[in-house]
């Protein structure tokens, strides 16, 4: 879904309402990421203790975001001694510019891309085409969501929502290419179109998984080997990482890497995993002239400072919790309107784009807990959506909202007028469609997107009293005192 005019809130809800009703796009998501499930727990079994490597995962990514700095220029210092090039944007403008700025000084004419989400949460690829560069994502589903104009529905599967025919149709409309229901087929079609555009291409675009700060080199996993031909056959490499995705030295990498395919696919190992220290060496054969790492803050540095929710730097982006998430299975991950959808996008999000525009995002939540559970860092992710809900209604609550809270502060802390107000619950009940949408309905922030609950026809106190007074009665006649 393209990006619009339209308030992120009111956005989410008319995505939500809409995406919440398509049954058959719903049952198809959730297959998908049942069959993920059954691989994922199958795989994680092989591990001799997985709560231990958790554990140790988060015991790494502790070390390596408590000390960014002394990371990050330690990775620096080795990769420019081999002739990389290293630019540290604060924000998506200085990334664009930069990237932008060296196509043009190199007259670049063609890009390759693999998969990017910092690209995404950048709109590089926008920034890109406005400049007259041709841009052509490299990852299958990367490529068929670029060919349908929308950006990936979710970190790892980007375009999972998609039926088989659907994207036979992309492909007869936007390639000319006839109809055909044979994966294997559409994957053919696709690869003839980027075998060429990895040989034209000046210019490769590419993200990365991990920075490995000892080495001076980056780590990027992939299926599907493309990301292998975007950075080894153009010119110009240019890695696009935010700063949170550095370890402190390569052997976190034998963790790292078969937790990242275990989380993420339910793979044992990803496909092909890959690191690049540099640019072409002399006597070496294949790779960039020029090899150029931009490091994005991006508000990235905001979060690093907020010690009760640092944590959240720790995501290596496996999209694990997404894929358990009950609010993801039925509204997509369009719906979310941002780069990160699914929870540990919505504990971001606000931290990246600002929590008054974006607080939203933390409410899309059952606060059930299975996206902690699956983790494999151990964020505490759905805290952090509760930790995000108090950041909001203490910086501006919404109209009414701080009045009810206080009301409910004052009710909960006095049992006999709790007692009383829930024999007045019913009546509340009744009266409330009298006010509901005027200016006077008290709930009016929660009857907008909801309905009001009918009261229950008594307390759990009283039904509680009822059952121990039949349960007394019913062994008194049974003859046991």
């Amino acid at each position: 879904m393209s990006i619009t005019a339209e308030p992120p809130r009111q956005q989410f809800q008319s995505d939500a309402n809409r995406t919440s009703t398509d049954a058959p796009r719903r049952a198809a998501v959730r297959r998908a990421l049942s069959n993920y499930q059954t691989a994922r727990d199958r795989t994680g079994a092989t591990f001799t203790d997985w709560k231990s490597a958790r554990a140790s995962a988060a015991t790494i990514k502790h070390e390596a975001v408590n000390h960014l700095d002394r990371y990050l220029e330690e990775f620096e210092k080795k990769f420019s001694a081999r002739g990389g090039k290293v630019f540290w944007a604060s924000d998506s403008k200085q990334a664009r510019d930069y990237i932008l700025h060296l196509a043009k000084e190199k007259n670049v004419r063609s890009i390759v891309k693999s998969k990017a989400m910092t690209g995404e949460e950048i709109h590089l690829n926008q920034a890109l085409l406005e400049e007259g560069y041709g841009v052509v994502e490299s990852d299958l589903g990367e490529y068929i969501q670029q060919l349908k104009g929308e950006p990936p529905y979710h970190f790892v599967f980007p375009c999972m929502h998609l039926r088989r025919d659907e994207i036979s149709d992309l492909f007869q409309r936007e390639l000319g290419t006839e109809k055909t229901d044979s994966p294997e087929e559409l994957t053919m079609i696709a690869r003839r179109v980027l075998r060429r555009a990895y040989v034209e291409a000046d210019m490769g675009i590419s993200g990365g998984n991990f920075i490995v700060a000892d080495t001076g080199m980056i780590s990027i996993t992939e299926n599907e080997g493309n990301a292998r031909l975007t950075v080894g056959l153009p010119k110009i490499h240019v890695a696009l990482i935010g700063i949170e995705k550095v370890v402190p030295c390569l052997a976190d990498l034998a963790l790292f890497l078969p937790m990242l395919a275990t989380a993420g696919t339910g793979q044992h190992l990803t496909g092909y995993n890959s690191m690049y220290g540099g640019p072409r060496q002399p006597g070496e054969i294949d790779g960039p002239d020029e090899f150029h790492v931009v490091f994005l803050d991006n508000h990235r540095t905001r979060l690093l400072a907020d010690p009760e929710q640092r944590d959240a730097l720790h995501c290596i982006r496996c999209g694990a919790c997404l894929n358990v998430c009950p609010i993801f299975k039925n509204i997509g991950g369009h719906t979310y309107g941002t780069t990160y959808q699914g929870p540990i996008g919505s504990v971001i999000t606000p931290h990246f784009r600002g929590l008054e525009d974006w607080k939203h995002l933390s409410g899309a939540s059952s606060l059930c807990g299975a996206c902690t559970e699956t983790c494999p860092v151990g964020i505490d992710i759905h805290h952090h959506l509760l930790h995000n809900r108090r950041n909001a209604a203490t910086q501006k609550p919404a109209p009414g909202e701080q009045f009810l809270w206080r009301a409910f502060s004052f009710l909960m802390k006095r049992p006999a007028l709790y007692r009383l107000a829930t024999k007045f619950a019913p009546l509340g009940g009744m009266l409330h469609p009298l006010v509901q949408g005027s200016p006077l309905d008290p709930v009016a922030s929660w009857t907008a997107t909801r309905e009001f609950p009918a009261a229950p026809a008594g307390s759990f106190r009283a039904r509680f009293r009822a059952h121990t007074a039949a349960k007394s009665a019913a062994l008194k006649k049974g003859g046991v005192q």
